[in-house]
């Protein structure tokens, strides 16, 4: 008979792999029919489709992703959904200069674009932040895409999150509200889902 802290540890270790596979890159779980990039290698799988309605080469693309839940532990799904779009718009002839895009977050989603210290607080210490590879290929500079993420100031302040524990080149906005108010002055369009 095994005793009880061995079951505890070999749970622990299901525990563990289980949350390893949920904040995999997506790359290492794509449905039959699916590929990753051309921007992003690790993230944004989409499908070829034959589509009926072809995108123009000069098609210009202005859109803003409004993030409010949070995915304590794994990769936040609207941030995913960024990626694919953008993969699947370039993979189809639009240019990626020619791709703007806005993520407005709020609410608990704010920790997922924090350091791991301000994570762990939030958390807890269960686990770091598993958006931080994430954040860093969606706000790199040699993606040609250009890619902005705004942090609500009034939600990062009601829940404790200063602007200094933020990543690297993330935004505060003095509010959502005002971050789509700005965009849409912008010309940029809001992604209802």
């Amino acid at each position: 008979m095994t005793d009880i802290s061995t079951l505890l540890a070999r749970l622990a270790l299901l525990m563990a792999l289980s949350l390893s596979l949920f904040a995999a890159p997506a790359a290492a779980q794509l449905p039959p029919g699916f590929a990753t990039g051309p921007v992003f290698d690790d993230y944004g799988p989409h499908a070829p489709i034959d589509s009926d309605t072809p995108l123009p080469a000069d098609m210009q693309m202005a859109v803003a992703f409004d993030v409010a839940a949070a995915s304590e532990g794994e990769l936040n799904r609207t941030l995913i959904s960024v990626t694919r779009f953008i993969n699947m718009h370039v993979a189809n002839g639009v240019a990626r200069d020619n791709i703007r895009v806005a993520v407005v977050v709020h609410g608990p989603a704010v920790f997922d674009m924090a350091m791991d210290s301000a994570y762990l607080r939030k958390y807890d210490g269960q686990t770091a932040n598993p958006n931080v590879p994430l954040v860093a290929a969606l706000l790199a500079q040699d993606t040609g895409v250009d890619v902005q993420i705004i942090i609500c100031g009034q939600s990062a302040s009601a829940q404790g999150l200063a602007k200094s524990e933020l990543l690297p080149d993330v935004k505060m906005e003095l509010s959502a509200m005002t971050a789509h108010a700005r965009l849409q002055q912008a010309g940029f369009t809001l992604n209802p889902f």
